[in-house]
């Protein structure tokens, strides 16, 4: 029995929280695994589809999935446990207590990125309020790398291994077209902070053909046309093409974003998307040049064919972290990762105050950008190109990936759309 088990026994939940990475199972795994290993814990469950499971009481018992599932979770993207979007309320709180208590849940998992951070802090100081014996912990992830104090996120390494190498293969294609010239641009995600479209720089390192992205654009520096503009022109100086790489919450220096659908998603927030119709309209415009726009949208998230080894590596100890500071009487954390160096790549792994991350947005360093606000510098280069070291190994079958899925989550799917969704 580990250290600060003792007399406390429950079951533990896990949830999965706001949109997938292609590592948020390799998480699970590491939970589910080193959840099995203490006999503190009874019953190991997983929420289906996030809060609303949590409220609703649609758990999945994940014990009861077979091993060879549990180890594909490791390569299979999207999140197995099912996800969502949807306001916490205060109110939820004595609800969500209820179902606690009547599955005996002494531990709490929560994996998300910062909002999720927020929701877990509240149900932490909740339960201390009415005398509710639960440990919870907050399970770092998200594609965008802007959680606080962690070194970075497990997702992060696999997004920007499938940007870089997709912008290199833009590049060489866009290369090879040489009787014309050719404005590339393709739009990542990145609602507040750059960290996405900032990694595609990792396929600039690869030298040829012509070192691009060529222009690199993120929210942190406003975006002006004209100043855009000018870079534009400058690189088709010295090549036949300018490959552009751009977040699609770039801002103009009125600080709003440069183009939107002006629809709400389900938490209030305009949807972004069309950054980079944006620039396109202003090549073919002013310029009079050929512009062409490529999304990586969901892809980008998506994308387990190429992932990150170190970074599923990572994600996995993450969950087994998570469940020992559980089991070790910790409550109220969030699992960081620590850099310790950098030649060699060395991490260790420890825990801060939930409330330190908790709504917090971490920011691209602006000591990393230029004045110009396009070029990134190479200490970034030495940040991230270690996220991004080995290739997970994907199944395939007939040709394509081989995925799995979890039995539990097929039935809590159906569930949910007898119930509704609860919550709503």
């Amino acid at each position: 029995m580990g250290e600060g088990e003792g007399d406390f026994c429950g079951n533990l939940l896990v949830a999965q929280s706001g949109g997938p990475t292609v590592v948020i199972n390799s998480t699970l795994a590491g939970v589910v695994q080193e959840a099995l290993n203490h006999p503190s814990i009874g019953e190991v469950y997983g929420a289906a589809y996030g809060l609303r499971g949590m409220l609703g009481g649609n758990f999945i018992d994940l014990a009861e999935e077979s091993q060879h599932v549990i180890r594909g979770l490791r390569h299979t993207p999207g999140s197995a446990l099912g996800s969502c979007r949807c306001h916490f309320r205060d109110s939820d709180l004595e609800s969500l207590f209820r179902v606690l208590a009547d599955r005996n849940v002494r531990y709490f998992l929560y994996v998300g990125g910062n909002g999720s951070q927020f929701v877990a802090n509240e149900i932490d100081k909740y339960g201390k309020k009415i005398g509710y014996e639960l440990r919870t912990i907050g399970v770092p992830k998200t594609i965008d790398n802007d959680l606080a104090v962690t070194d970075h996120a497990p997702g992060y390494g696999s997004v920007v291994k499938y940007v870089a190498t997709t912008a290199r293969e833009i590049a060489i294609d866009d290369q090879s077209m040489g009787d014309f010239d050719l404005v590339s641009i393709v739009e990542v995600m990145g609602r507040d902070s750059g960290w996405i479209a900032a990694g595609s720089v990792l396929a600039r390192h690869m030298g040829t053909p012509f070192d691009a992205p060529h222009l690199i654009y993120i929210p942190e520096r406003p975006f002006r046309d004209h100043e855009f503009l000018a870079s534009v022109q400058k690189v088709l100086e010295r090549n036949r093409y300018c490959l552009v790489a751009v977040s699609e919450g770039i801002r103009n220096p009125a600080g709003e974003y440069v183009r939107t659908s002006g629809i709400k998603d389900p938490l209030g927030r305009t949807e972004l998307g069309g950054a980079a119709e944006h620039l396109q309209f202003l090549v073919e415009q002013h310029l009079k040049i050929k512009a062409r726009t490529t999304k990586l949208g969901i892809s980008q998230r998506s994308a387990a064919h190429c992932s990150s080894q170190r970074d599923s590596d990572e994600a996995y100890q993450c969950g087994v972290r998570a469940v020992r500071a559980a089991v070790g009487g910790e409550s109220g954390k969030m699992v960081t990762i620590v850099r310790e160096g950098d030649s060699p790549y060395v991490v260790s792994y420890g825990l801060v105050p939930l409330e330190d991350v908790a709504g917090k947005v971490k920011e691209f360093p602006a000591a990393w950008i230029d004045e110009g606000g396009s070029i990134i510098s190479n200490n970034f280069f030495r940040y991230v190109s270690p996220l991004i070291q080995g290739e997970v190994e994907v199944p395939f079958k007939g040709g394509i990936p081989e995925y799995v899925h979890l039995e539990g989550a097929k039935r809590a799917e159906e569930l949910l759309f007898q119930r509704g969704p609860a919550g709503s």
